[in-house]
């Protein structure tokens, strides 16, 4: 089977490579010419566990191509998924200009039927447009070239997404024809024979489960972090509170952790996404503003415990910034909340000392020199008055908090993420504190 992946961004990109490794033959294609340079080089755009080896070998063995032509394999491919950018308007909206550019080149090229599918996070009522979009280009071209426009929105979690796309929990298929339907069941074959469940509905409702989904998560992790504040002022333990919760099989433990906010490409976009749509529909979705509204505020918690502990003059002080990105095992700082802390912190006259096992190019990307960036923790420590961990990546689990302590000039620890104990802590001389609770005298 033939298919075409346009956007070789984080979602394309790992799809178009995982269904080649599954067999299909299959072309990427994105107008940046650099990028698919470097990718028929083997060059990662991306930093993803296992990807470079996956696009290495599929393209060794012949079935992963790039280009950035995509008339040039229209009339090859049988599918052609859409897997372009769509950022946040002003207005929280989603921009939908590339998926309608692509549904434009769609219908100013096809000489034959074709499934044109919305792998992208769209808006409901997005596949209206792309096929308003087709249509008007095959008129103008005076045809009437049959087509289908359906929604496969994806599921990948950053760090772990070729697990997450070769053992999906399900894959959601929206169609609204037979004929689309059977592609696309020819296309996930090998998942229905491992026996994963492929769930076909409506486009419409293919599309809002997956805003339903992320704003749920979104939800659970504001949920908690509200919960751990107010833990902290009344005394309570929020990691008690969670055991207590998770235990419940109608509440389950995952998405419970409290901690300094989410951040990364897709719950901050498609929480906005969805309040935008309510609004405009004349709904306000109350609960989900609300988990917006937590999350920022949540975002600035470990540089108010700083200055809380330090005072809330900085200047002189210099604090030691552990993780970058807005979780471990990827290098986005998309909405990360390091880069709130930075700010916090900067702005109230510290110097910030950081490091980050990956993602340190992107945070010289994104702030350029603002801060100083270290080659590993112990460097960071070297004369701070505190370390404030933003990111839990598995090596800042089991510092040597020895060192950690000689080459510090002070002794407190803010705890963003709630991964160290407190009495171990305070038996190596350090003040402690973390979310949820007060810090230690």
């Amino acid at each position: 089977m033939n298919i075409a992946i346009v956007g070789t961004g984080y979602v394309g990109l790992v799809t178009g490579t995982c269904f080649a490794e599954m067999g299909t033959n299959v072309t990427c294609v994105d107008i940046d010419t650099k990028k698919i340079d470097k990718l028929n080089n083997g060059i990662m755009p991306i930093y993803e566990p296992g990807l470079e080896e996956l696009v290495k070998k599929n393209i060794r063995e012949g079935r992963l191509h790039f280009t950035t032509d995509l008339t040039s394999v229209l009339d090859k491919v049988e599918i052609v998924f859409s897997a372009v950018g769509t950022p946040p308007d002003e207005d929280g909206s989603a921009d939908l200009h590339y998926v309608l550019d692509v549904a434009r080149t769609f219908g100013q090229k096809i000489n034959r039927y074709t499934l044109l599918v919305t792998k992208s996070t769209v808006p409901v009522g997005t596949a209206q447009k792309v096929k308003a979009a087709i249509r008007e280009e095959l008129e103008k071209r005076g045809v009437n070239i049959p087509f289908d426009v359906a929604s496969n929105p994806e599921f990948l979690k950053e760090g772990a997404a070729i697990k997450d796309f070769m053992n999906p929990d399900r894959v959601v298929v929206g169609v609204d024809t037979q004929q689309a339907r059977t592609l696309m069941e020819r296309l996930y074959k090998p998942f229905l024979l491992n026996g994963f469940p492929i769930l076909f509905m409506d486009v419409s409702s293919a599309e809002m489960t997956k805003y339903a989904a992320n704003a749920m998560l979104a939800t659970r992790i504001s949920f908690m972090n509200d919960i751990a504040n107010l833990c902290e002022r009344i005394g309570a333990n929020v990691d008690m509170v969670r055991k207590g919760m998770g235990t419940d099989d109608r509440i389950g433990s995952r998405f419970l952790y409290a901690g300094c906010g989410y951040g990364g490409s897709c719950f901050p976009k498609d929480v906005k996404a969805l309040c935008h749509t309510g609004r405009k529909n004349g709904y306000p979705m109350r609960v989900i503003e609300a988990v917006e509204a937590v999350n920022e505020n949540q975002k600035e918690i470990v540089a108010d415990k700083l200055k809380e502990a330090l005072g809330a003059d900085l200047n002189g002080k210099v604090i030691a910034l552990w993780g970058l990105a807005f979780k471990p095992e990827t290098d986005d700082m998309r909405e990360a909340p390091a880069l709130v802390i930075i700010d916090k912190l900067l702005e109230a006259g510290a110097t910030v000392r950081a490091f980050d096992p990956i993602a340190m190019d992107e945070a010289r990307r994104k702030i350029g020199n603002k801060i100083m960036y270290c080659n590993n923790i112990y460097e960071a420590a070297e004369g701070a008055d505190a370390i404030a961990l933003a990111t839990e990546w598995k090596q800042f689990r089991l510092p040597d908090w020895n060192t950690v302590r000689k080459t510090m000039r002070g002794n407190l620890i803010v705890d963003g993420r709630n991964i160290y104990d407190q009495n171990e802590l305070a038996d190596k001389g350090f003040r402690y504190t973390r979310i949820g609770k007060k810090l230690a005298e």
